[in-house]
């Protein structure tokens, strides 16, 4: 999947894009028409970065009802040529979210949507998986023949679905269909269902990797073995050596860390962080000035994996260094420093918003840190950040983070989060947005009345509201 195009903040689109609540308030005042092509846009070219980590299909299928949206451009999408050519989950995966919240709504022709496409789309799991939640035994049980349609009865058929039967998100359907009473469809659902068991003992049965009294020098070899393979296996290797090392063993593994080759470093870097050995950070500065990439980047994550005093006295000297270990510091810093460290602090979440941007990923640490230090300096690039980044998971934590910095904050961007896609973030206007504005009133009331909001929210919007509904 390609990283999505971002509209700018200032758009209707771009605001939507971002998940923001201002998008909401803007749709709902923009011209119909000109709403539902932006709403269409979003969940039909899904503009999130990291799809686990951040919310949107709430968010959209509430616009829908709020615009009583048609879901034709949805279905065209579904069911359009390409879903036979490209059958990644991302091309589909949003919408078919939005129609299952859609359906909890009521709405009738999303649930109906929803069967069609688990009986005859790529992504029909996905589907299948929302009616699960939504659909009734009746619903479902209409499904199980198209859906063993797609095995064939052969054994690699049969494999296939037992390994669909084993990975299914939600089982109620998969139950449903072992107890149909129709025995060609009860027999193969059983049949996969004991398959799918069998395998996992079987895999739990063959475990790969090291065993007890292997030496510190076979961990080391396998985890130079996985970097070989492609695979990045120092953390379960440190593991490995907590289990098998003894004091004795210590020479080597500082050595293995100056001088090792990539895995057995990496291991051994990270090893002696988790161990709070007193070379660890000296032997970290050292990988700094003289590693491999991939060495580099375990030795920053155990330097910051450290909670000890002394890390964060070295974070201190390193806080100005300009590589990837001073911006280490800075984060140690955020999470770990005292307040004589908020300049530090500000100046690296600074420095990260101007050299990399609104979405840098060492933002969300740094945002935490402002937060948590409660530096008020850094609210100016804190409501940069809020206003620019794509993620509304870094938004929500910059919510946060304004709550603890901005007196502007309950009465400015605390009162668009009442409509944001995030729960933490709704949660968070709950607690903090001025009830002077009538639209926050009316917001809390909504959210203290929809099923589908999260018990968090609605626990934050009682403390606010009492039962006469007047706002605190």
């Amino acid at each position: 999947m390609f990283d999505p195009v971002i509209a700018p903040s200032g758009t209707l689109l771009g605001l939507l894009q971002r998940g923001r609540g201002d998008g909401t308030l803007h749709a709902l005042t923009a011209p119909r028409p000109e709403a539902l092509a932006a709403l269409n846009a979003c969940v039909l070219h899904d503009p999130r970065h990291d799809w686990q980590v951040e919310n949107r299909s709430l968010y959209y299928a509430r616009l829908y009802l709020d615009l009583n949206g048609e879901l034709d451009e949805i279905e065209a999408h579904l069911f359009d040529a390409e879903d036979i050519l490209d059958t990644d989950e991302s091309r589909t995966g949003l919408a078919l979210a939005v129609l299952g919240h859609l359906a909890s709504y009521g709405r009738r022709d999303a649930l109906a949507l929803l069967r069609r496409y688990a009986a005859r789309g790529s992504n029909w799991a996905w589907a299948l998986d929302e009616l699960a939640l939504r659909d009734d035994d009746a619903g479902l049980r209409a499904l199980a023949a198209p859906v063993l349609a797609r095995f064939p009865a052969d054994p690699e058929g049969e494999a296939e679905l037992a390994a669909a039967v084993r990975d299914a998100f939600e089982p109620r359907p998969w139950r449903l269909w072992a107890e149909d009473p129709r025995s060609s469809i009860a027999t193969r659902v059983r049949g996969a269902q004991e398959a799918g068991s069998f395998d996992r003992w079987q895999r739990q049965m063959r475990p790969s990797g090291p065993r007890p009294g292997w030496s510190v020098r076979a961990v080391f070899e396998w985890a130079q073995q996985g970097i070989e393979r492609g695979a990045a296996l120092h953390v379960p290797a440190a593991r490995c050596l907590t289990a098998v090392a003894g004091p004795e063993d210590r020479p080597e593994i500082i050595d293995a860390a100056r001088h090792g080759d990539d895995g057995a470093r990496c291991t051994a870097l990270r090893y002696l962080a988790d161990s709070h050995d007193p070379d660890v950070l000296d032997l970290i500065e050292a990988a700094q000035a003289a590693g491999s990439r991939l060495v580099v980047d375990a030795a920053v994550d155990a330097f910051e994996r450290m909670r000890s005093v002394a890390a964060v006295e070295r974070a201190r000297r390193w806080a100005h260094r300009p590589d990837a270990l001073g911006q280490a510091a800075g984060r140690v810093l955020a999470c770990l420093g005292g307040v004589q460290d908020s300049e530090l602090v500000l100046g690296a979440l600074r420095e990260a918003v101007r050299g990399d941007g609104p979405d840098a990923p060492t933002l969300y640490t740094l945002v935490d840190g402002a937060g948590r230090l409660g530096i008020a300096c850094a609210a100016p690039v804190l409501r940069h950040v809020y206003r620019e980044t794509a993620s509304s998971h870094l938004r929500g934590r910059t919510a946060r983070a304004l709550a603890a910095t901005d007196p502007s904050f309950p009465a400015g961007f605390a009162v668009e989060c009442l409509w944001d896609c995030e729960e933490t973030t709704r949660e968070v206007a709950a607690r903090h947005a001025e009830t002077g504005d009538a639209r926050v009133v009316d917001q809390l009331r909504r959210l203290a009345a929809d099923p589908a909001e999260e018990a968090e929210v609605q626990t934050a919007v009682r403390s606010r509201i009492g039962p006469d509904t007047t706002a605190a």
